[in-house]
């Protein structure tokens, strides 16, 4: 698996090597209407390590297109299992 590429990891690379960007700042912005599932995990470990390898940020910022099915026991177990995975977001923001 020597020649194995990461392409989102490459266009980073690129991107900062060219100046167009000067800092790695990701987010994931789940909908807290229900809890997480694996899909959300794998986003998570994804957004954090790609900060984390560029010294970079993840935002953790909570969508709400569906008002109606939200909840705040969502917000603070997204909010727990983000922590369990082992990542604390830099910043917490609500939008819609």
């Amino acid at each position: 698996m020597e020649n194995e590429s990461n392409f989102i990891k490459t266009i980073i690379e690129e991107d900062l090597k060219s100046g167009y960007v000067k800092n790695v700042v990701t987010r994931f912005p789940p909908e807290p209407n229900a809890y997480l599932h694996i899909g959300h995990a794998r986003a998570i470990i994804t957004n954090f390590e790609l900060a984390r390898i560029f010294n970079g940020t993840t935002n953790l910022r909570f969508d709400d297109t569906n008002p109606v099915k939200e909840d705040a026991s969502f917000v603070e177990a997204i909010k727990e299992d983000i922590k369990w995975l082992g990542y604390k977001p830099a910043n917490v923001f609500f939008g819609s």
